[in-house]
């Protein structure tokens, strides 16, 4: 199991890095989940951006890991409401390409990654 636990933490480490990598290569992607409510798109974007690269890195190490998914954790609530309108609407489903049933099945998938991140912060 502990061998397990440290490839999924090497993956998400490298996955959270990349996707916040991506927030700045393709913007315009996570521009178009970005709910109507919400002020400063652009800067949200960037900012989510920066947290998810930082906390990618961070968890990637020992020292450093409860921290990051401590982070994680608080990061991935906070843009939980950009998924749910990602699952409502249908421009920013067309934008994407994506059906209302794909965003619907990856809803859950967020509580998914915020157990992983709690279980990364413990050890063993």
């Amino acid at each position: 199991m502990k061998y397990f636990k440290l490839l999924t933490i090497y993956f998400m480490s490298i996955s959270y890095t990349y996707v916040g990598v991506r927030h700045f290569i393709d913007p315009d992607f996570f521009l178009a989940i970005m709910p109507n409510y919400l002020p400063f798109h652009l800067g949200f974007v960037y900012l989510s951006g920066i947290a998810e690269i930082s906390f990618g890195i961070l968890l990637f190490f020992k020292k450093t890991r409860t921290f990051a998914s401590y982070g994680l954790i608080i990061l991935l609530i906070c843009v939980f409401p950009a998924n749910i309108h990602l699952a409502e609407s249908e421009l920013s489903q067309s934008i994407l390409g994506a059906t209302r049933n794909q965003t619907i099945i990856r809803l859950p998938f967020q509580v998914l990654f915020i157990l992983l991140a709690y279980w990364h912060s413990k050890d063993n």
